[in-house]
């Protein structure tokens, strides 16, 4: 099995790195880039992701993705949205109910939409984000509890939602 990752961007949206999946050749790629993998204990949890894709034709897109291994897993083609599904992978196929795509979190979901024991309350990632000086698009109501959201645009304008639904 190989793991490939893409390095994109002005100056090296050639420059890729290709590295075999075995413990000797693993070893070596995280010396190599021992950042890339560093896991930081203050990373906020922020539920399963998904990608939210503004689409113009949802019965287009829907073949588009059931030909690349996707499954229909949740949502109503009559009211214009589907959730795709393959392996971990979701993708959200919504037309004519926001204009751009959006990066969505679901906070005490899985990425089977099961309720998972321990979480962050979105309410709490709100506190943190708004710690650090990230501006909000919509907030949540920090004195409910139970579903909320918010939204935020990172720097180069991508929507980011935060969408509890436990």
């Amino acid at each position: 099995m190989k793991i490939g990752l893409a390095f994109a961007g002005i100056g090296l949206a050639k420059f890729k790195i290709f590295a075999s999946h075995t413990p000797g050749n693993l070893n070596k790629f995280t010396e190599d880039f021992p950042n890339q993998l560093t896991i930081q204990a203050n990373n906020m949890k922020l539920g399963a992701f998904s990608v939210s894709l503004n689409v113009r034709d949802i019965n287009a897109s829907k073949q588009f993705y059931e030909n690349l291994g996707f499954n229909v897993f949740a949502g109503d083609l009559k009211k214009n949205y589907l959730i795709m599904k393959n392996e971990n992978s979701l993708i959200g196929l919504f037309q004519g109910m926001f204009e751009k795509t959006i990066l969505t979190f679901n906070p005490g979901w899985d990425e089977n939409a099961n309720k998972v024991e321990k979480f962050e309350d979105v309410r709490e990632i709100q506190r943190k984000l708004k710690s650090k000086g990230i501006k909000l698009l919509t907030e949540a109501d920090e004195k409910t509890q139970g579903p909320a959201g918010i939204m935020l645009v990172d720097p180069d304008g991508n929507q980011v939602l935060i969408d509890q639904h436990v």
